[in-house]
């Protein structure tokens, strides 16, 4: 096929049809990202386990995940993209089945790797399908599709996981994947088509023998799986004070840095890379990629925070805390298409300007929350912060592709994706770590803050003594005892307190430090226009 022809080539079906049909499946997948986490417990009481080892059922997921991610672009070269993506929806709908009938927990395990495995090239073919579908100027208001999946999934999972599991069965949370997975397969098989270059790309390497990179892989599989692990673990285990978790980090370094000089080898042979690092010599791309991990660190590590807070010190329940990051979603939902209408009229840098201005702002004013926040208060601190995260995700894939040959637009959503989802593991442990550490430090300064003035310990802990010994008809001792017990919860629940505004005011500076490298991106001269 002609150059001009493939550069003119448009796909035969309504392209926002194939939008919907790819976003079906992609929603699923990012769905069980988050929707198995309020079940653990049942999970773990269903199959005999304790609630650690159910944790692998999340942590499995995640690291097969991460592997996948970033070689899609490569697989995809060598069997054909709608193939792919069909194989991955198919893989990912039985292996969905499977842990629903899974009678242990270490075959509910391995089903979920199979599960992440599949589900792992869903997001970045989607992305690249869109891109190559929709033309420059429309793939803002195709990306804000996507991202209202993407984003709005991992709110609603913990919400939706939570009423599944008590109104049905923990297993009905793999199983209402099955007809998804059915009616994404009859659309795309009759929706999507692989354009011309993909279609030629293929040829050429049946005719030239796959030469599969199976070094590559093996390291890409042992650094980004021992990443994901680290990640997941090492707050539970002490990081570097477990023996396991230092072996995974040494075994994680030592991998991505051979990952990283057996690839330039590679593309020196002039062989198919596993990982086109190529593409980081594009400076917009990089600053992308960056800006990309930083709103996953921040869409994940606050997903997590706002319900643990509100659980832990507010006594809401899981559902509960599930309602009140809700809202957030429904602001995305919105808003993704305004800024998928903007993203083609304003510099895109502006939009991500904007973006993490308004994010870091809803940061700053939800470091003011304490135990006594009304439920409004802490849903609309969530729609003011998901407000910003509207404004970012479109702008920022859309840029992505500023200068990238068509060719490429594979391995530009494999990358993004793996931006983000590695920045939610890491935002995620990294929330988890510092507000552990931070509440040990403030538990400590405040218990010597008590006991240095032992007047006012004295004149609070004889208050209470003398309310429980009178109050309740307790004896002396028991009545002291309560007092210090009493005293001691106060000193706890100040501490976490303090420990998660510390953790709030970190991701606040950590967004207000993103926008001056927005300026070193290429101007997005006339929308996503420019893209090639």
């Amino acid at each position: 096929m002609a150059p001009d022809t493939e550069a003119n080539w448009k796909p035969k079906h309504n392209p926002w049809a194939v939008a919907l049909t790819v976003t079906l499946a992609t929603f699923m997948e990012v769905l069980d990202t988050s929707i198995a986490n309020v079940s653990l417990p049942h999970i773990a009481g269903g199959l005999g386990a304790s609630s650690d080892e159910a944790t692998w059922v999340l942590t499995s997921y995640l690291v097969s995940n991460a592997v996948i991610l970033p070689a899609s672009a490569y697989l995809v070269s060598f069997i054909g993209r709608k193939k792919f993506y069909m194989i991955c929806v198919a893989m990912f709908g039985i292996s969905s089945m499977l842990c629903g009938l899974a009678p242990s927990l270490p075959l509910l395990i391995f089903f979920r790797v199979l599960q992440g495995a599949g589900g792992g090239g869903l997001q970045p073919s989607e992305q690249a399908i869109l891109a190559d579908t929709f033309p420059p100027k429309k793939r803002g208001q195709a990306f804000a599709v996507y991202g209202m999946a993407v984003v709005l999934a991992p709110a609603i999972g913990p919400t939706l996981g939570g009423w599944i599991t008590d109104n049905y069965d923990w297993r009905w949370i793999f199983f209402i994947n099955v007809p998804v997975a059915i009616l994404s397969l009859v659309l795309t098989s009759r929706m999507v088509e692989d354009p011309p270059h993909i279609a030629k790309e293929v040829a050429e390497r049946r005719k030239r023998g796959l030469n599969l990179d199976y070094m590559g892989f093996g390291l890409l599989a042992l650094g980004f799986g021992s990443l994901e692990f680290v990640l997941d673990k090492g707050q539970e285990d002490d990081w570097l004070g477990s023996h396991l978790i230092a072996t995974f980090l040494f075994l994680c370094v030592a991998a991505l840095v051979t990952l990283i000089v057996w690839e330039i080898v590679q593309i020196r042979r002039g062989h198919k890379p596993i990982l086109d690092l190529t593409m980081f010599r594009n400076r917009t791309f990089t600053m992308s990629w960056v800006l990309m991990f930083v709103l996953g660190f921040t869409l994940y590590g606050t997903t997590v925070l706002i319900p643990l807070f509100v659980q832990e010190m507010m006594g809401y329940t899981a559902e509960q805390a599930g309602l009140v990051i809700s809202p957030g979603g429904l602001a995305v939902l919105v808003l993704m298409p305004l800024v998928g209408f903007l993203v083609s009229r304003v510099d895109a840098r502006y939009l991500i300007a904007f973006g993490f201005t308004l994010l870091a702002s809803a940061l700053a004013a939800l470091h003011t929350i304490d135990t006594q926040a009304s439920y409004a208060y802490v849903a609309w601190m969530r729609v003011f912060q998901a407000s910003g995260l509207a404004f970012l995700f479109v702008p920022i894939n859309t840029i992505s592709y500023t200068d990238v040959p068509r060719t490429k637009n594979n391995d530009v959503s494999g990358l993004m994706n793996l931006a983000r989802n590695i920045g939610g593991s890491c935002g995620t442990s990294f929330m988890v770590t510092l507000l552990a550490r931070r509440a040990q430090f403030h538990q400590d300064r405040l218990a010597m803050h008590v006991f240095g003035s032992s007047d006012a310990l004295r004149r609070q802990m004889n208050g209470l003594t003398s309310y429980f010994q009178h109050g309740g008809g307790r004896t002396a001792p028991v009545a002291r005892a309560m007092a210090q017990g009493a005293l001691y919860q106060r000193l706890v629940q100040q501490s976490t307190q303090l420990a998660y505004l510390d953790v709030i005011a970190a991701l606040a500076i950590g967004a207000a430090c993103m926008i001056p490298l927005i300026f070193l991106m290429k101007r997005n001269k006339g929308g996503p226009a420019a893209a090639h």
